[in-house]
């Protein structure tokens, strides 16, 4: 039986010939064991040059070292090809800080997910502008931070979750419908580590009321997006969409209904796409290795 331990090793450079083979190459051999590879060649017919993606996961007890010396062998060929990159460790679970307003069911749906090991990760804790969830997040046995954010008092309260967030070492902070605008100090701080579900298919119906705008509008579809969080709001690289159709018939408590179920699995989808590495960002844009 395999070793279910892995290294996923994902980054994107300037299309050139030769990338997959030199980086297989440099894998195969020091007798590594390749167990998953994704590739995306993008041909710069926008703005940008050509550039190309790509993933791979690695059986970890193939390989005669340890992640740390696989990156000091792998750099050189990194730097070689002008390429971004990381890699990370199947057997590190990544510590995500839920962050929540008064709407629950995505919270409820991330922790149904991560009790049930759904989502293998370690939730060190839960903050919230309101403190309505307290007594069902600690139920978990999660601890609950309770940070008013006042309109006279927003700097502190924002840096209230950075200090929480830096001291529970959180690799990824997920706003699950957490109805504030995060300042552009605080989401520069932690470049693609903030993902937001938005109650749209963006970039339609950006900022609040998005159901009510998009009933004055008349759509026949409405979605939600995940994406990572931007100074820019709503602007952010999106992860993950989902839409469902409607009708006329369909009142705004119906759409909000509706859209419940599609924010829960969107979030979902777009945190696990997120923490196996799937999503790989360039400009503001991604490209996400399902």
């Amino acid at each position: 039986m395999y070793s279910k331990r892995f290294y996923t090793l994902s980054g994107s450079c300037p299309d050139q010939v030769g990338i997959i083979a030199r980086v297989a190459g440099f894998i195969a051999e020091h007798e590594g064991w390749i167990l998953e590879s994704s590739y995306h060649a993008d041909d710069g017919s926008g703005d940008d040059d050509a550039r190309y993606f790509m993933r791979m996961e690695v059986k970890a007890d193939s390989l005669p070292f340890h992640l740390a010396e696989f990156r000091e062998r792998f750099r050189p060929l990194a730097e070689d090809l002008s390429m971004n990159w990381k890699i990370s460790d199947s057997a590190v679970k990544r510590r995500v800080v839920i962050m929540v307003s008064k709407q629950e069911h995505c919270l409820y749906d991330l922790l149904s997910r991560w009790q049930s090991r759904e989502l293998d990760i370690e939730i060190p804790c839960v903050i919230s502008n309101h403190d309505a969830f307290k007594a069902f997040v600690e139920w978990h046995g999660i601890p609950f931070h309770h940070v008013p954010v006042k309109p006279d008092h927003k700097q502190a309260a924002y840096d209230e979750i950075a200090r929480l967030y830096d001291e529970v070492k959180g690799d990824t902070m997920v706003l699950a419908r957490y109805m504030q605008i995060l300042p552009p100090e605080l989401c520069e701080r932690y470049p693609g580590q903030v993902i937001n579900i938005h109650h749209s298919f963006l970039p339609s119906f950006v900022g609040a009321r998005p159901y009510h705008q998009a009933y004055q509008r008349g759509v026949k579809l409405i979605g939600a997006t995940c994406h990572y969080v931007t100074r820019d709001l709503d602007q952010g690289p999106i992860i993950e969409q989902d839409v469902i159709r409607i009708d006329h018939s369909d009142s705004v408590e119906d759409m909000v209904r509706y859209g419940k179920d599609i924010e829960k699995a969107v979030l979902a989808r777009g945190l696990r796409y997120h923490l196996e590495d799937r999503v790989l960002v360039h400009a503001n844009k991604t490209v996400v290795f399902r």
